[in-house]
């Protein structure tokens, strides 16, 4: 069952020629690797959606500080903010995925989907679309199945990691899973599955891992929010059935290119980008300072 997930042409080959859907040999490799028994991995599945709606709660209800100062309550300021230039829909979309990155940020309990950098995005895309379509719980536990086939093929041909790959490799890949999973979850084809995920890989290609301080903080909180809203953008186009134009798998290889490619700088060592600006080098000295003075005595 795993050669499926070698690529995406094999997925779409085998549910073409035994008519299963998309979720079922991913659900099925579960079965296989786990040794677990359906409903046991339905549990499973289950367990972590729940987790991810308490994420999305506690970001938008809970003290979202972080110690370092730099994650300030920023989903429940941007919900509170009289000015908008967004939908209620949107808005909703945004805080959601940015209050469950905060709660990570702030040492709460999240889903690493397919990181824990990256674990706002699923859990903001995924209650969105259910609360905007109506969908059930099963609805949405079958396309988080279709969002681990989607990291298992990623994470054979490219990386989800962003020291391997930048952030390019993690909240790319989690809105590439997000994307997929709002079109299989609204009832679209395997092609424009596979289409919503080229988009989205091909809107976050290049993307730079270069946290400030080191801390999966800034810049990624704001770039979960981003990236959710690619998901839904991408799933969007997808859906309009407009082609990608360079296909899935050669979308998932061009990720693995740049990723080889890109300067270990870029790839979380906090050596470059935005750690490496002015104010980013005060907030690590700060930060450093602050871990120092927490230590033990070395006579305790």
């Amino acid at each position: 069952m795993s050669l499926l997930f070698n690529d995406f042409a094999s997925w779409g080959e085998h549910c073409a020629a035994t008519g299963e859907p998309l979720y079922q040999p991913v659900l099925a490799y579960e079965i296989e690797q786990k040794g677990r028994t359906e409903d046991e991995i339905w549990t499973g599945l289950q367990r972590a959606y729940d987790v991810m709606r308490d994420a999305v709660h506690e970001g938008l209800t809970g003290d979202m500080t972080s110690r370092s100062g730099m994650i300030n309550n920023g989903a429940k300021k941007i919900a509170a903010s009289p000015v908008t230039v967004l939908s209620p829909e949107f808005k909703q979309l945004i805080t959601r995925a940015l209050g469950a990155k905060e709660v990570n940020s702030c040492m709460g309990r999240v889903v690493a989907a397919p990181t824990a950098g990256a674990s706002g995005i699923l859990p903001g895309v995924l209650v969105t679309i259910q609360e905007l379509h109506k969908l059930s719980d099963r609805q949405i536990l079958e396309g988080l199945l279709v969002a681990a086939g989607i990291a298992l093929i990623i994470e054979q041909n490219a990386s989800l990691a962003g020291a391997v790959g930048g952030c390019q490799a993690e909240t790319g890949s989690a809105a590439a899973m997000g994307s997929g999973a709002i079109v299989y979850c609204l009832g679209g084809p395997v092609e424009q599955v596979f289409a919503a995920v080229a988009v989205t890989i091909q809107c976050m290609l290049g993307l730079v891992c270069d946290p400030v301080a080191g801390l999966v903080e800034v810049p990624c909180v704001v770039r979960n929010a981003s990236a959710a809203a690619i998901a839904f953008s991408s799933a969007q186009i997808a859906i309009a059935g407009i082609d990608p134009v360079i296909p899935v798998d050669q979308c998932v290889a061009a990720l693995g290119e740049v990723g080889q490619a890109m300067e270990t700088r870029y790839k979380e060592t906090a050596l470059g980008g935005l750690a490496n600006t002015k104010r980013g080098r005060e907030i690590e000295q700060r930060v450093l300072v602050q871990d120092i003075n927490i230590l033990p005595d070395d006579g305790e």
